[in-house]
């Protein structure tokens, strides 16, 4: 048996390390795109096995290649896709193989590769991406143990360090934001634009913090109603919401729309009829909702997911400690499960 494994383990892909949002919302893949883009893969010679993580804050690719041409092509295959500069693309992407690759995605799992360090939701994304993978049939030996592995070994990090305690999220970074520039929630008039998960935790965060008169908007009415019943909130159709947008204090906005949905000429006219009341935006989406020339209005706040996590940097230095107690776990576990694959998978993919 040869000394070097037959085939490479990679990841490849940019994150919130290296890209700002808007390069970010620029790579996304959209249901539509990704459907598209997976096609090519499947033919792309030389790729054995591949999974695609597109959140908010990353796209990657994890696979299993006969060779670096082959990670060169997607690479190349990936920015024609999407219009992109390739040789912008390599000055910003994450590229790591092997036991490097291991280690980085047992960092995602566990939250410690996160903007918010420690968040939980990235675990059920990647778990959500290898699934699809699965029933793909992209996956094989070395990515299903891989995988299944990483998903051990972030619930053992979980569990025997303290990283995710007094985590830090987006919903509760953005209702401390609201309780500085309007001081007690209970008045608060606040507007969800898009009924997804995201704006659900977020709604429930202001909630808790007595936040009493919701609102749900989402092109799918039906879904706008069934959030509103569990919220015990009111539903808006959705083409409604600019008309009424003067009515809110508060607008959280997590659409899954492929381009600007609250433009400044929207929030222009708002202000208008809301004097000197201040309004607040939290744009959760990506790619964003919110024109970026919004935060020029006066008495107008601004803040999008990259803002949200700066201010969560703040409260990084209390768990240096467990952070680094986490990465020699995941060190030791990453190099065990190399060992293991150089010695057998990665040698017998086909």
């Amino acid at each position: 048996m040869s000394d070097q494994p037959a085939s490479t383990l990679f990841i490849l892909g940019a994150n919130h390390h290296r890209t700002p949002i808007e390069l970010r919302e620029k790579l996304a893949l959209t249901a539509d795109k990704m459907n598209a883009f997976l096609a090519q893969l499947g033919q792309l010679p030389g790729l054995r096995e591949h999974a695609v993580l597109n959140t908010c804050n990353r796209v990657e690719f994890y696979g299993c290649a006969e060779s670096a041409e082959t990670i060169a092509k997607l690479q190349a295959a990936f920015c024609a896709f999407q219009g992109f500069s390739e040789a912008e693309f390599a000055s910003i992407r994450h590229h790591a193989q092997n036991r490097e690759a291991i280690e980085h995605l047992i960092q995602v799992c566990s939250g410690l590769d996160s903007q918010m360090l420690g968040e939980t939701e990235i675990l059920g994304q990647v778990k959500d991406a290898y699934a699809a993978a699965q029933s793909r049939q992209s996956t094989g030996p070395v990515l299903n143990r891989v995988f299944q592995k990483t998903f051990q070994y972030a619930k053992y990090i979980r569990t025997h360090t303290a990283i995710t305690e007094g985590q830090i999220s987006v919903a509760n970074v953005a209702v401390e934001l609201a309780t500085k520039i309007f001081g007690e929630l209970g008045e608060a008039r606040i507007l969800l634009l898009g009924a997804g998960e995201i704006g659900d935790k977020t709604a429930k965060a202001f909630q808790s913090r007595g936040a009493k008169a919701l609102t749900v908007a989402s092109r799918r009415l039906e879904r706008a109603m069934e959030l509103a019943n569990t919220l015990g909130a009111a539903a808006l159709p959705f083409e409604q919401w600019a008309a009424r947008l003067h009515d809110f204090d508060i607008v959280v906005c997590s659409t899954a729309a492929p381009q600007i949905v609250v433009t400044s000429d929207v929030i222009h006219a708002a202000m208008k009829q809301r004097r000197a009341r201040p309004l607040f935006f939290i744009d959760l989406a990506l790619p964003r909702d919110v024109d970026p020339a919004a935060a020029e209005h006066e008495n107008v706040f601004l803040y999008n997911l990259d803002d949200l996590a700066k201010i969560a940097e703040e409260n990084l230095a209390a768990r240096t400690a467990e952070v680094k107690h986490a990465r020699e776990i995941l060190a030791e576990k990453a190099g065990a499960l190399w060992g293991q694959l150089a010695s057998g998978p990665l040698n017998k993919a086909s």
